[in-house]
């Protein structure tokens, strides 16, 4: 027989498993609001008079002038015929009218609306948060 002995050695092999799974962190909770504020707006208008002045004249004419404008004034010849021995033509009046413009200004208050969100993040530490439509602030 022999004098050798046998040893028997265990080898050992480590292995890597993985594996995924949720873990709750937190929750969200969202709260929306609307809030009104009220701006004031100014705003200039334009309005359009007319002043209406007749204005005798009395002088014949052969033919009836055509309407005309004088500056800002529009001139509307009025003419009717006069029985003399001939017939002719008597510029009796003219209408003249002038546009004015005048101006104001106006305040108007309107309410405007914008939504804000209040985020709240629960677990481990509360956060608040708040996110503004509103960037007026």
């Amino acid at each position: 027989m022999s004098d050798v002995q046998e040893t028997i050695i265990p080898l050992y092999e480590e292995a890597v498993s993985v594996t995924r799974r949720k873990v709750d962190q937190g929750r969200f909770r969202i709260d929306v609001r609307v809030v009104e504020r009220d701006q004031a707006i100014e705003q200039t208008l334009d309005r359009q008079d007319v002043e209406v002045e007749r204005i005798a004249v009395g002088r014949v004419v052969k033919t009836a002038p055509e309407i005309r404008q004088h500056g800002d004034v529009m001139i509307i010849p009025i003419v009717e015929e006069e029985v003399v021995l001939v017939t002719r033509l008597v510029l009796r009046e003219e209408i003249h009218i002038r546009r004015k413009t005048t101006q104001r200004t106006e305040l108007f208050t309107v309410t405007l609306r914008s939504e804000r969100a209040e985020i709240t993040r629960t677990g481990v530490d509360d956060v608040v948060s708040e996110i503004s439509g509103d960037q007026h602030d």
